[in-house]
């Protein structure tokens, strides 16, 4: 059954997956900005924003360096980003913080490297059976390359609580994703994906 499901998410998920927050996650990336992709995985999403944005330059950073990865990977160790305040002009990311054991520690390292913005895609803590379906996500779409799965899922409340703390001000943040095809998209999508962009405190415009 893990074999299906896998085969099922390479070949009809992930494909669409990555087309979708292609489209979310370019139309609100800074105007010529450099880009650092934390937790970038095979770096395909991120390869894919810059064949639409030439303007931007993107490298990613990971506990874990796929080979192969379409995209230029720095490995670090999952809480300290190895480079100096101010490095990049957003920092961007895309179902990563949720596997880690307190998503405070990353968001505030991208607050410090970046100038201009943080761009978050992750999830929502909201719903009927909220708590299974993504436990059911994260196992289908991570076992298989050894992602740590903790489970951290925030509900919208956590989130905005933790922008306030690190000073970070939501500029935007959409929640109608469409990730999935209807009818899939009932049960995996619904209330449980957002995207947003957060200002930095000290963020040039």
């Amino acid at each position: 059954m893990t074999s299906l499901l896998d085969r099922v998410h390479g070949r009809r998920v992930h494909p669409r997956r990555v087309r979708v927050l292609a489209d979310h996650l370019q139309a609100i990336l800074s105007n010529g900005a450099t880009v650092l992709d934390v937790g970038c995985g095979d770096g395909l999403l991120s390869a894919t924003i810059a064949e639409r944005r030439p303007d931007l330059r993107v490298e990613g950073i990971d506990v874990l360096v796929r080979e192969g990865a379409h995209i230029p990977v720095t490995h670090f160790n999952g809480k300290v980003l190895p480079f100096p305040d101010r490095s990049f002009d957003d920092v961007m990311f895309v179902d990563v913080l949720h596997h880690t054991d307190d998503p405070n520690v990353l968001l505030r390292e991208a607050a410090r490297v970046s100038r201009r913005g943080i761009v978050l895609k992750d999830h929502l803590l909201e719903g009927w059976l909220a708590g299974p379906v993504l436990r059911f996500m994260d196992r289908v779409g991570n076992v298989r390359h050894g992602v740590a799965l903790p489970h951290n899922y925030w509900p919208r409340r956590r989130w905005t609580e933790a922008f306030a703390a690190l000073a970070l001000r939501e500029r935007s943040r959409r929640e109608d994703l469409h990730l999935y095809p209807w009818p899939a998209d009932l049960v995996f999508g619904r209330s449980l994906h957002f995207v947003a962009r957060l200002e930095v405190p000290t963020a040039r415009v």
